[in-house]
């Protein structure tokens, strides 16, 4: 997936191009978090509220549609939303997941119009601090002889965000999937708790979440699964690319619209994000939200989401989640 940094003077020259006082004139916009309040559907939403309300004549609606995980609100924006050219809806690289497995019914990825990212997390290899693996390679070196001597941990089942992740280095490393020794647990915190008390040994988890754990010396991160070098505080660790292995892992956020929606209405929506882009309060509002800048609409977003989902297929075909 296309990984995108404005420059300044790219944001510059987008800024010229449009200004921030040409706003989106959109009819009553909503953001559906197709979740209850709080998580990762809820922020995804407040993003979008308060990164574009100088860039829409309305304010933005937070709305919920709570349901398996995004499939209840996939549904409805697949059927008698479908035209609904006032909102947009809250997805995950968790939700393409949900797509590609069946887990959202009959419809596909498809079936919807892709808006706009509201920022992303990255990937990354994590160790204890004392841990005997000093590099990614010492860990991938040990995959490739010997996969079940390696307990790799993460807060997620099989097929989830997290096991993807070990999945996509266990085939780098030459193995399948279904060679990973995997630890499941409940949550992020469950796995680093487990990575620290020793349980696991490798934790395929997310850089953002380690800033306090850099902090106080007690992990290290090996590698992100970056498409380049993160800014900082991440700036110093290696991208496993770099390192000399083809693995990256973007957690995407962003926004979809229903099927049918016009090619009018969806323009405005994809128009209000490119003129937020090249604006710092955006870039401000990702920050303050724990995500990091990953900037695309319209054409860009469909192309890098249809890279996304073939990846994503292959792997769940190695694996036996789907056939």
């Amino acid at each position: 997936m296309t990984f995108i940094r404005f420059s300044a003077a790219l944001a510059c020259a987008l800024g010229l191009a449009a200004p921030a006082f040409a706003q989106a004139q959109i009819d009553r916009p909503e953001c559906v978090a197709p979740a209850n309040p709080g998580g990762g559907f809820d922020l995804t939403c407040r993003v979008a509220q308060t990164g574009l309300a100088p860039h829409v004549a309305s304010p933005v609606q937070v709305t919920f549609m709570p349901g398996g995980i995004g499939a209840v609100a996939f549904n409805q924006f697949n059927t008698n939303r479908a035209d609904d050219g006032s909102a947009i809806v809250a997805f995950s690289t968790g939700s393409l997941l949900n797509i590609i497995t069946g887990k959202y019914g009959a419809f596909d990825e498809n079936s919807v119009r892709w808006v706009a990212t509201a920022g992303a997390d990255f990937g990354a290899v994590i160790v204890r601090a004392d841990s005997e693996y000093q590099t990614l390679k010492d860990v991938m070196d040990d995959l490739s002889t010997d996969p079940q001597g390696v307990v790799v941990g993460a807060g997620g089942s099989v097929g989830s965000q997290d096991w993807m992740k070990g999945a996509l280095l266990m085939r780098e490393a030459g193995g399948t999937p279904m060679q990973m020794r995997y630890v499941a647990f409940d949550g992020g915190g469950d796995a680093i708790a487990a990575l620290l008390g020793g349980s696991i040994e490798v934790y395929t988890g997310d850089v953002g979440e380690m800033v306090p754990y850099l902090d106080s010396g007690d992990l290290r991160v090996l590698g992100v699964l970056a498409p380049e070098r993160l800014d900082a505080p991440f700036n110093e660790i290696p991208t496993a690319k770099e390192q000399g292995f083809d693995v990256e892992w973007t957690i995407l956020r962003g926004f979809y619209m229903g099927g049918q929606t016009s090619d009018e209405d969806y323009q405005k929506w994809v128009d209000a994000f490119t003129a937020a882009y090249a604006t710092e309060d955006f870039a401000k509002v990702q920050q303050e939200r724990g995500l990091l800048p990953l900037n695309m609409a319209g054409a860009e977003l469909d192309a890098a989401i249809a890279k996304s989902i073939e990846t994503l297929r292959e792997i769940s075909i190695e694996a036996g989640l789907i056939q």
